[in-house]
């Protein structure tokens, strides 16, 4: 409904996505999607199916990562919390579900609706009186030309100043008579009458969309917008999840440029309702678990430390139990081979081993599912980008007692629970290339964070990411490279 459009981001160029099918007869079925790794002989391998690719059988596992991998933004950005929130959107409960039988609509989805445009706040602004106002969110444009509500801009503010000096003063009856006043002129205001012009904008979208899904990406997008983009996909109507995730910079590619350019991400609208859908059945059904999720969101800028808490994760206290997971095979080595990876190892790593009597190469290794995920990141963001300029790889595993050496000269590193002592993190330089490297990489960041598949924060000087476990997918890109 909120369709803000941004300036169209640069094109990235085109590249084969699909490498090395012909190298074997008997590798996946044709129109597999491979990570596209570079050319290489049989003793590296098959090239490897790409785990994350959209496929029909596939559709309902992206869907529920999707739900995972941004519901960070909603535990860390809910006015006073997820939890909180979640007991503010459940008041609305008996009305939503009066709105959603009207629509048609599984009520569960429009409570997120409500969780994720107000936090269940009937008083929501996002602006000026013309923008988007009430429960859910609704512009006054769209009330009063689409949805037939009454909506007065100019009374609606003049009421709303004169709530605002009521609250000053303290005078709560007074305010409370004004909002009374201005769900009569204002119709946005009043929640039942919100809800009830929710449920007709969600029945006109299908309408015209001829999908719930697509026309919940609406609400958001706008129907026209939404046209739009399906008209760039062509004459058949997919799902949103095939829409969004078969979309890629080589993929699709018109509706990746249109999709890629709304810059209020309203192309991860859906993903954030199933998101809030999700808060919303915790706090019914399990509240601890939301409390505890809630904790773990907001510890850190990222989803981290949800991917591996810090109660049930091992780390590394010293050099010496760090050289002992090498043994066994627990770090693998981060290759310095730009051609094959994608990726450059920067000379630096592991600098402060010698004061802390270890050696640089300790530190210049992952997990082997980190390592894979990195692998995964260095070959597209190189296909996606169209040249050969490697990623900088500046840091990986480390140990406590490198971590605390460095926290000493070094305002960045955090005095926390740090996942590089995991072996799950690895930092990549913010030093691109071109503009095209930069945006190619920005698009795998997202996409992959999006699939829960890792959690990745912006430092001044690189890219935190930290890899989900889990993905077993990836491992065969391990394959691919001489350890030696």
């Amino acid at each position: 409904m909120r369709a803000r459009v941004a300036v169209l981001a640069g094109a990235l160029a085109l590249v084969a996505v699909l490498a090395g099918a012909a190298l074997r007869g008997d590798g996946p079925a044709p129109g597999t999607q491979y990570v596209p790794t570079p050319p290489s002989d049989e003793s590296d391998g098959a090239p490897v199916p790409d785990p994350f690719a959209y496929a029909p059988d596939r559709e309902q596992a992206l869907v529920e990562r999707a739900a995972a991998g941004t519901s960070h933004a909603l535990y860390a950005r809910s006015p006073g919390g997820a939890a909180a929130t979640a007991e503010r959107v459940a008041r609305w409960r008996p009305q939503v579900e009066a709105a959603a039988r009207s629509a048609g609509i599984e009520p569960d989805l429009v409570e997120a609706l409500v969780f994720l445009e107000s936090a269940g706040r009937e008083d929501a602004m996002a602006g000026d009186l013309e923008g988007a106002v009430g429960l859910t969110q609704i512009l006054a444009e769209t009330a009063r030309n689409l949805l037939g509500m009454r909506v007065d801009v100019k009374l609606s503010a003049r009421m709303t100043r004169r709530i605002y000096r009521a609250l000053r003063r303290g005078d709560l009856l007074a305010a409370e008579r004004l909002r009374r006043a201005r769900r009569v002129v204002d119709e946005r205001f009043d929640p039942v009458t919100a809800l009830a012009g929710c449920a007709r904008y969600l029945t006109i979208a299908r309408g015209e969309l001829e999908r719930d899904d697509l026309a919940l990406v609406s609400y958001h997008m706008g129907i026209g917008n939404l046209q739009d983009v399906l008209r760039a996909w062509g004459p058949d109507r997919p799902s949103y999840a095939q829409l969004y995730f078969d979309s890629t910079p080589t993929r699709h590619v018109d509706v990746h440029r249109r999709l890629a350019a709304f810059g209020d991400d309203s192309s991860n609208y859906l993903w954030k309702l199933y998101a809030a859908r999700e808060i919303m059945r915790r706090h019914r059904e399990d509240p601890g678990e939301l409390a505890r999720l809630e904790l773990l969101q907001t510890a850190k800028n990222s989803a981290e430390e949800v991917l591996h808490p810090a109660e049930s994760t091992a780390r590394f206290g010293t050099p010496a139990v760090l050289a002992a997971a090498w043994d066994e095979g627990e770090i693998r080595v981060l290759p310095d081979d730009p051609v094959r990876t994608g990726l450059a190892r920067d000379p630096r790593m592991g600098e402060l081993a010698s004061p802390i009597g270890a050696v640089p190469g300790l530190y210049r290794g992952l997990r082997p599912e980190a390592l894979a995920t990195a692998l995964y990141i260095g070959a597209y963001t190189r296909a996606y980008a169209g040249g050969d300029a490697p990623l900088i790889v500046t840091s990986a595993v480390r140990d406590e007692q490198y971590q605390a050496r460095l926290v000493r000269g070094n305002g960045e590193a955090t005095r926390n629970y740090s996942l590089h002592t995991t072996g799950w993190a690895f930092d990549i330089a913010r030093a691109y290339r071109s503009r095209r490297q930069a945006l190619a990489f920005q698009f795998v960041l997202d996409r992959l964070q999006v699939l829960n598949a890792i959690a990745w924060v912006r430092e001044p000087d690189a890219i935190h990411i930290t890899a989900a476990g889990g993905s077993d997918g990836l491992l065969p890109l391990l394959e691919r490279l001489d350890d030696g």
